[in-house]
């Protein structure tokens, strides 16, 4: 039996009781550690496969990663609070304890990322915007892992104000050097965020005409109908009128027909509906009118609006080319004469 002699001998400034008890304190927090990763954690892990959500998943993986090393840290420093040691090694060990922190905090904030990241692209199914995004990651994890420097030096006493300012002013610098490349950068992420188009759309954007091939990080890269490519800047496509054909899902289609004057009131009568026969024949076409419009100079015109439910484009020039066709084929039986532009000069003798 220790007498209180015993205990109250002094070794490196601390009684031996005081240091029996950072002792305990020592073997008591290290063995809540070890049970809480090998028994809760592995219970907990089990929950989490009934859940939807990843994220449980990712915290558990991220304490499961934890290394014993960083036990032995945490529980020598919860043990060192209870000992009157030297600044210095006040200081050492409260370093090597908030680096660790924040390390394994920093692992599991990039593993979320990393998460977001696989999320967005599988979203995507890896065809559009997957350097954007992987770019978008990798610079969180950057300004991450500055975050953590500048706060680990500022705990171990560092006057950071300096150095953050002079990160600002070197960030200013280097934004104003490459203003156009950041430009193109945001506006690439307008883009995959906004979805003005994508992919596969066909899309008109000034005198230019062609299907989006690619988006990427500075460009975007566009096949125009005569088989070149066009390399578009993406602040310019974000600050341009877009006419976006990959959008459509139907085309209006509204035109007129003129027949000659003379023609029976029968005949007039029987025009609007050969016209609407004519369109609802057509499987991808809905007929919307038809009507006698007006007196034209040299013409009675009629004026007919349907919609093709069909965005591609060649499949509507089809539909257009059918109706003309048969327009024409129904008005000769009828004996329905189209008119042309002409003038009849009568002489008075």
């Amino acid at each position: 039996m220790f007498t209180h002699s015993f205990w109250t001998k002094t070794l490196f400034n601390n009684s031996l009781e005081i240091w029996f008890w950072a002792l305990l304190i020592f073997l008591v927090v290290l063995g809540v550690l070890k049970i809480f990763k090998s028994v809760i954690i592995s219970k907990l892990k089990k929950l989490s496969k009934k859940t939807e959500t990843k994220i449980d998943d990712l915290l558990i993986g991220a304490i499961q990663d934890i290394s014993f090393p960083f036990y032995l840290i945490i529980s020598l420093y919860a043990g060192s609070l209870k000992l009157a040691l030297t600044p210095l090694v006040d200081k050492i060990l409260y370093f090597i304890f908030l680096i660790g922190v924040v390390y394994y905090v920093i692992r599991f904030l990039e593993s979320l990322i990393n998460y977001g990241v696989q999320k967005l692209i599988k979203s995507k199914e890896g065809r559009e915007g997957v350097g954007i995004i992987r770019l978008g990651g990798a610079i969180l994890k950057i300004v991450l892992w500055l975050g953590a420097i500048v706060l680990v030096l500022s705990n171990m006493g560092y006057d950071v104000t300096s150095l953050v300012a002079g990160l600002g002013i070197g960030g200013i610098a280097v934004a104003l050097a490459i203003q156009s490349i950041l430009g193109d950068l945001f506006s690439s992420l307008t883009i995959l965020l906004d979805k003005p188009f994508k992919i596969g759309d066909f899309i008109v954007v000034g005198d230019n005409y062609g299907t989006v091939k690619k988006v990427g990080v500075k460009t975007t890269r566009i096949e125009l109908l005569q088989g070149e490519e066009l390399v578009v800047s993406n602040s310019e496509l974000t600050n341009s009128q877009i006419r976006n054909f990959g959008a459509m899902k139907t085309r209006r289609v509204v035109f007129t027909i003129g027949v000659v004057y003379g023609l029976s009131s029968e005949k007039l009568e029987k025009i609007p509906e050969i016209l609407e026969d004519i369109i609802k024949k057509e499987e991808k076409t809905e007929i919307e009118r038809a009507h006698f419009k007006e007196f034209g100079d040299f013409s009675l015109i009629f004026e007919v609006a349907f919609y093709v439910n069909s965005p591609d484009y060649i499949e509507y020039m089809d539909v257009r080319e059918r109706i003309n066709l048969e327009i024409t084929r129904r008005f000769s039986r009828e004996g329905i004469e189209m008119a042309f532009p002409t003038q009849t000069v009568f002489v008075k003798k």
